[in-house]
């Protein structure tokens, strides 16, 4: 099956971190676009592939045979159902369970630290302090990577062991922040991230990011 990613902004969009590591760290080849958020091009995507109005969206398939899939967490499911073998979850239903239930919170929740500490490639702070909310998010996150690594992580560098799944996948831009803005974690934790901002895909997407032209002023700070 034929597939298309269309994406935000490398430079910010986390969700499309997600979806873009959901197909390329497992080996599913596709073709990618990025449309540029909020602008005159986000609007005509919003049209043309409705009734996704958002981003990330897949399209599988072509012509009358398309499907469109929009939302990282339904693509995760998507894809699954597409590719088994592929390993996006856990083989083991208690840790699939698991891993399923960290995306989801990931997926719903931590509002502060999604607001207060955008995503942004291009750049690093030092100076951009998080805020009690934040750092009650950045805890719990801890709390729940130290809890999966310990019941199956093993000696892997990933929350269920060896090799990466979508929940890796879902905590990659949480990575990306924690680099952007320098924020102190416990040392498991730092490795954990380490791991995943070192992973290839993770650093295509990278690359693609910090060469890109637009800039979203909302989304950068003064502070070095």
């Amino acid at each position: 099956m034929h597939y298309k990613l269309v994406m935000g902004n490398q430079a910010y969009s986390s969700w499309s971190l997600r979806a873009w590591l959901l197909l390329r760290a497992f080996d599913i080849e596709f073709e990618h676009e990025v449309v540029p958020l909020y602008g005159s091009e986000w609007r005509d995507y919003q049209v043309n592939v409705a009734p996704a109005n958002t981003v990330p969206t897949l399209l599988a398939g072509e012509g009358d045979d398309r499907v469109t899939v929009w939302d990282s967490l339904a693509i995760a499911e998507f894809l699954h159902e597409r590719h088994p073998a592929a390993g996006i979850w856990p083989r083991a239903m208690p840790a699939r369970a698991a891993a399923r239930s960290l995306c989801a919170e990931m997926h719903s929740s931590y509002v502060a630290l999604r607001s207060t500490l955008p995503m942004n490639v291009r750049r690093e702070y030092r100076t951009v302090k998080p805020d009690a909310e934040t750092l009650a998010d950045i805890a719990r996150i801890e709390t729940l990577w130290a809890w999966a690594a310990a019941q199956w992580g093993g000696s892997g560098p990933y929350l269920f062991g060896e090799r990466i799944t979508a929940a890796d996948a879902f905590f990659a831009p949480v990575a990306s922040r924690v680099r952007t803005y320098h924020v102190p974690l416990q040392p498991e934790s730092q490795a954990y991230c380490d791991t995943l901002l070192a992973h290839p895909a993770t650093r295509e997407f990278y690359r693609a990011g910090q060469r890109e032209s637009w800039v979203l002023e909302q989304l950068e700070f003064d502070q070095e």
